[in-house]
């Protein structure tokens, strides 16, 4: 159904396929299709089967893991899945980009991704921000590092674009972010600058 509905989309775009016509093109009737999606826009989502995948691999990670590499194991069992299909991947992300109700729908995706992370996290005894923190930051790592390999053509897997994706928003905390006095500091000289005025 996924692979017929890429099709379609690609030669008639998105707006002119009806659900009716996805149906017809994988082989199945429009009864079948509504049994496993709400409308057409769901062909292009899977349900949450990767945010459950996700989950699933942080919660299944060894104890004793620390828990960004826990995260990183489970973004890698959802990068693995995504290197299988590489091109219909590419296809989707065409077709989700060029329509602003399923770039909406993705972010939800994406949402609620974090929001089982986050669950999955405190299950492993982290405390509650912090897992909120980690599991918000772990879906925009895997957000941006998603876009870098869609961007860069098939020379590199996308696991270790997200190792590198996040080393690099590492970095980048270690030497731009100001520390708790610097911060004071900054503070008391925009009040100060304000108070000139």
């Amino acid at each position: 159904m996924h692979e017929a509905a890429l099709e379609l989309f690609g030669e008639r775009g998105y707006a002119r396929v009806t659900a009716a016509e996805v149906a017809e093109r994988a082989g199945l009737t429009e009864r079948t299709f509504f049994r496993h999606f709400a409308d057409k826009r769901e062909v292009l989502f899977d349900g949450n089967e990767l945010g459950g995948l996700l989950a699933a691999a942080v919660a299944d990670a060894p104890e004793g893991v620390a828990p960004v590499e826990a995260v990183v194991a489970g973004l890698e069992a959802v990068a693995a899945v995504f290197e299988d299909r590489r091109e219909a991947v590419a296809r989707r992300a065409r077709v989700v980009e060029a329509h602003p109700e399923l770039r909406e729908r993705e972010l939800a995706k994406l949402a609620s991704w974090s929001k089982a992370l986050e669950g999955v996290l405190v299950g492993r005894g982290l405390p509650e921000p912090d897992a909120m923190l980690l599991a918000e930051v772990s879906v925009a790592v895997f957000r941006v590092a998603y876009r870098r390999w869609l961007d860069g053509g098939t020379a590199r897997e996308l696991a270790a674009i997200i190792r590198e994706t996040l080393a690099g928003l590492g970095g980048l905390f270690a030497h731009t972010a100001p520390g708790p006095r610097d911060l004071s500091a900054a503070r008391a000289g925009a009040a100060a600058r304000r108070s000139d005025r």
